[in-house]
């Protein structure tokens, strides 16, 4: 024995087993293995909440939606089971042919940054994300000063823009345009 300790692979299979039998606790699988997800913050729940609701009112009429942290996403292309804070998907909606309430084409995704997992959602998750077809945008919220990032599908490349305090954010794929401070005063977060 060479000390190295194994670690058990999982199916995507198993991880439909564990979300069903402890729906209080959201678990990411990740290429075999399957991760408890942390509990957020009272500013990560209001930020992502405001989010989804400002989104939410300016899709009203068009053939997209706004979805909670309760939508389970698929990436089949990295093996990758997960949830996104906000997530806009438009019709139609396409489900994964081994999990019906898993969504595979989101247009848009949303994460609100926390210190525990900023670095994987600005890089692995990221790039997870950019794998799906779909994807137009992928926004980061930061949680310590009013700042969005997004990552934009511009042909066959992503390009990343920085949006500060007192400037609009448009999300060009959905025809949503979200203003920085009202996002941060909607979710009652008291940052510069």
């Amino acid at each position: 024995m060479t000390g190295l300790a194994h670690r058990r692979r999982y199916t995507f299979g198993d991880y439909l087993s564990v979300e069903e039998m402890s729906p209080a606790v959201k678990h990411e699988f990740v290429d075999g293995e399957i991760l408890a997800m942390a509990g957020g913050t009272i500013e990560h729940a209001g930020l992502s909440s405001a989010i989804n609701a400002l989104v939410v009112g300016q899709l009203r009429g068009t053939p997209c939606r706004a979805y909670s942290s309760d939508l389970r996403i698929r990436i089949r292309e990295a093996n990758v089971g997960t949830y996104a804070d906000t997530a806009v998907v438009c019709d139609p909606v396409e489900r994964d042919p081994d999990s019906p309430t898993h969504a595979t084409n989101p247009r848009v995704v949303v994460e609100v940054l926390s210190p525990s997992t900023e670095d994987y959602d600005r890089n692995e998750k990221r790039l997870y994300y950019q794998m799906l077809p779909s994807l137009r945008e992928y926004v980061l919220v930061a949680q310590d000063r009013r700042r969005l990032e997004v990552w934009r599908r511009d042909g066959g490349t992503w390009v990343h823009s920085i949006y500060e305090a007192g400037v609009k954010v448009p999300l060009r794929s959905i025809s949503v345009e979200l203003d920085v401070n009202e996002i941060y005063d909607v979710a009652g977060v008291r940052v510069p």
